[in-house]
């Protein structure tokens, strides 16, 4: 049941999502340290980040800088977002998209492999924001987009607002500090715990969920409910 508190009264224009935590139950930062023996050094940085401090450019570079990833590492990664799709993110993406709303994914995971998760979803390439990562010819690390906006912590407000140039009432869907950067510039925050459960996100949220099956609720208005339902219910 939706509280009188949660009712949506005017329809969301743009739904827009973090990926790593929120779309995907892996931090890719992490899952690429493993692959490369430096799992508890970056986790320990990640959840830092994530948790207390927020994310910089230092950090950012101090965790690549430990990892160094190959081209394959990333297509790799791009894999198991998929394969670690949270539950109910596929089914409650399809009811959005049955209302012809538009999904973006803000992250500041790596582009290709973020790229990999919203095809999977189907969510347009144009509609991801993410950070470009080079490679030699041989597939060797070589750095990362030094300029990108999203390796610092008030990053994803840039994006924010580039959307509400033409989307006017967005909510949004994050887990982590730099997801909560944008709460006061979107007309709905949604903080997100069902991979992992982070209480400084939790206690600034006015709204936070652990399964994606409770977005409906506070994404739709009761005329878009009704739409979904009728639409279950008319025979194929």
């Amino acid at each position: 049941m939706v509280k009188p508190s949660e009712q949506v009264i005017k329809p969301f224009s743009a739904l827009v999502f973090d990926c790593d935590g929120t779309l995907t139950a892996i931090e890719g930062i992490d899952y690429l340290a493993k692959l490369r023996g430096v799992y508890h050094q970056v986790a320990n940085l990640t959840q830092e980040a994530m948790g207390k401090t927020g994310l910089t450019p230092a950090l950012y570079q101090q965790r690549l800088d430990l990892v160094q990833p190959s081209q394959a590492d990333i297509l790799q990664l791009g894999k198991a977002y998929c394969e670690h799709l949270m539950p109910n993110t596929a089914q409650v993406f399809a009811v959005f998209q049955a209302l012809n709303k538009p999904i973006f994914i803000i992250s500041a995971g790596l582009r290709f492999a973020v790229n990999t998760l919203a095809a999977h979803l189907a969510v347009p390439l144009d509609h991801v924001k993410a950070v470009d990562i080079y490679f030699d010819e041989q597939g060797t690390y070589r750095g990362f987009d030094l300029q990108s906006p999203l390796i610092h912590n008030q990053g994803k407000s840039v994006f924010v607002r580039e959307i509400q140039k033409t989307y006017s009432s967005i909510l949004y869907v994050g887990d982590g500090l730099n997801d909560l950067a944008v709460k006061n510039e979107v007309t709905r925050f949604v903080g997100f715990g069902g991979a992992f459960y982070r209480e400084a996100i939790a206690k600034a949220c006015d709204f936070y969920i652990t399964d994606f099956a409770e977005l409906l609720g506070l994404a739709l208005t009761e005329d878009e409910n009704f739409f979904i339902q009728k639409q279950r219910a008319s025979p194929v």
